[in-house]
């Protein structure tokens, strides 16, 4: 039988155990002091989240990918980092992917037994063609989660490299990762419903480890997003300002050097900056390997 009571994941918070008499003012306080505890919980682990990202880094560098794995709301929430990566830093589809057991139709309706299967997981990764130039972090608040586990496993046997990310310390998915990351952030105030403090630290490292990963690769200038895509008129105006931010010139001369770079952010800025046209930019940068700081001192 799964034994769950010494996980702190499921264990009673002591703060709430007449939970449904205390008032809302009440209920609304204690959750709020328990979210204040969630940032420290993590700066316990930035040791292994600083190695985490350097290999997600270190992977994009060699054309790889990072691929979160989960279920549940762990899976939902490696589904969501996955697809925001595109319109904030430009990237392919490809290259950040969010593994949800049961498929996409469990992000809106549980899919029963999906997170209880080891094949399931490694099966989704076959079909992904995992390569060890990938990186893959399983994701998982109970630390046990089977699909997680399979998939680690599966990774492991392939050569890829593996991050686990739980909420309770000597996790069997940290057992079976290269880089384990334990945040611990305590009971909930609902037992058991890890969609809270849980789901909300998970949320946290996961920004930590796509935001700084696509920084060291480049996706970043100053603390400016140089690859955005512009899909939409709010993000046509955003790149307008960034280029009128770095390079100090107006408008019309920030939207004429976008329309020569083709939308190119970057390219805008390295051609006002460094007085040349599209061709030269882009060979600038594409010896920089993408880094807007390297290709102005070339």
């Amino acid at each position: 039988m799964l034994q769950l009571s010494k996980m702190t994941t499921e264990t009673r918070n002591p703060k709430t155990l007449e939970l449904d008499a205390m008032s809302t003012t009440d209920i609304l306080h204690v959750m709020n002091e328990e979210d204040r505890l969630l940032a420290e919980a993590i700066a316990k682990e930035l040791g292994p989240i600083e190695k985490a990202v350097e290999t997600i880094a270190a992977s994009f560098e060699k054309g790889g990918r990072l691929i979160y794995v989960g279920a549940g709301t762990s899976g939902r929430l490696g589904l969501l980092d996955a697809v925001e990566c595109p319109p904030t830093f430009g990237t392919v589809p490809e290259q950040v992917v969010g593994l949800l057991a049961g498929g996409h139709k469990a992000f809106v309706k549980a899919v029963e037994g999906a997170e209880d299967s080891k094949e399931l997981g490694r099966g989704d990764l076959e079909v992904i063609k995992l390569t060890d130039k990938d990186t893959v972090v399983g994701i998982a608040a109970s630390g046990r989660t089977p699909y997680v586990v399979g998939a680690l496993e599966y990774a492991n046997s392939v050569g890829a490299p593996t991050v686990a990310l739980a909420c309770n310390k000597e996790s069997e998915i940290g057992r079976v990762s290269k880089i384990v990351i334990e945040v611990v952030p305590g009971p909930e105030i609902l037992t058991g419903s890890t969609r809270l403090k849980a789901g909300t630290v998970q949320k946290m490292v996961l920004n930590m480890l796509s935001t700084v990963s696509m920084i060291r690769v480049g996706k970043v200038y100053k603390n400016l997003m140089v690859d955005v895509q512009q899909t939409n008129e709010k993000l046509h105006v955003r790149a307008e300002n960034i280029v009128m931010e770095i390079t100090s010139c107006d408008r019309v001369e920030a939207r004429n050097y976008l329309k020569e770079s083709e939308g190119s952010v970057k390219v805008a800025i390295i051609m006002y900056l460094v007085g040349c046209k599209k061709e030269e930019a882009l060979e600038k940068l594409e010896k920089a390997k993408g880094h807007i700081r390297e290709a102005i001192k070339l």
